[in-house]
């Protein structure tokens, strides 16, 4: 019995526990992005013409869409993480991986959050592009741990629901005459 088993014990305890790991990742890769690269728009390639590390803020939510709306964006995770929290009993928790996906959706909200409140934006950092030949980029948009947390959350709430719509439903008893 390993030291953490008392502390797991309990869906609750298990989302709890990997939301939390979520966060600390997501702020410490963060506050490793500042120190290293320092002032914001800073970038430092990785692999030349597809991936480099930057430090870029958002304001806004994915692919900045509404721009400058931090505090509305930052109240809007504070209803989210409101709404899962009081509807928990709605999704499938038994499942270990269904564990995961809650905790990783809650952990990357939380984590996106506290940058709102702390630094007035969200630190993006993670940026894949492709050079083109004549110069500039086609690249995806910045992100960061939260928000590959979120998205790694919901893809597995969707691989959830698909496949407990796939299982063969177990035929109704005759009733009894």
């Amino acid at each position: 019995m390993s030291a953490l088993t008392p502390l797991i014990k309990t869906p609750n305890r298990r989302i709890a526990l990997i939301a939390a790991g979520v966060v600390c990742l997501d702020q410490l890769t963060k506050a490793l992005v500042q120190h290293w690269l320092g002032a914001v728009g800073q970038e430092r390639i990785v692999v030349p013409g597809f991936f480099k590390f930057v430090h870029w803020q958002n304001t806004g939510a994915a692919w900045s869409i509404f721009r400058d709306n931090n505090t509305v964006l930052a109240l809007v995770a504070v209803f989210a993480l409101g709404v899962l929290y009081f509807s928990r009993h709605h999704f499938d928790v038994r499942t270990p991986l269904s564990q995961v996906a809650f905790g990783l959706i809650c952990g990357g909200i939380v984590g996106n959050l506290i940058d709102r409140i702390l630094e007035g934006h969200v630190i993006d950092f993670l940026y894949f592009y492709l050079q083109q030949r004549g110069g500039g980029e086609i690249g995806f948009p910045a992100f960061n741990v939260a928000d590959s947390a979120i998205c790694t959350g919901v893809g597995l709430v969707f691989l959830l629901s698909l496949r407990a719509d796939r299982k063969p439903k177990e035929p109704e008893s005759a009733p009894a005459k």
